[in-house]
């Protein structure tokens, strides 16, 4: 049992997108989301920036993360084992 408690939590932990205070080159204060991992995707990182803006909207200023695979490059169709990144960086209106 004392095994199995901190697997647990890490993978509830790497379910979750995360987002944090961010300055733009100008000065002008973003915020990074991540939502990186194989349990979650860009939708997530939508959602977050949504959430995190208080429903005020949000406006995309830079996305980064792992390109998909092409589907000759997938293991009996699907991206299995490949670290999923992704990050949006936002400004609230």
């Amino acid at each position: 049992m004392n095994k199995i408690l901190p697997l647990l939590a890490v993978l509830a932990l790497s379910g979750c997108a995360t987002s944090k205070e961010t300055y733009l080159g100008n000065g002008e204060k973003g915020l990074s989301i991540d939502c990186s991992g194989e349990v979650n995707s860009w939708a997530a990182c939508y959602e977050k920036a949504d959430a995190s803006c208080a429903g005020t909207g949000y406006k995309i200023v830079g996305t980064d993360g792992t390109p998909s695979l092409e589907e000759s490059d997938k293991t009996l169709g699907a991206d299995i084992g490949n670290y999923k990144s992704r990050n949006v960086v936002v400004i609230c209106k």
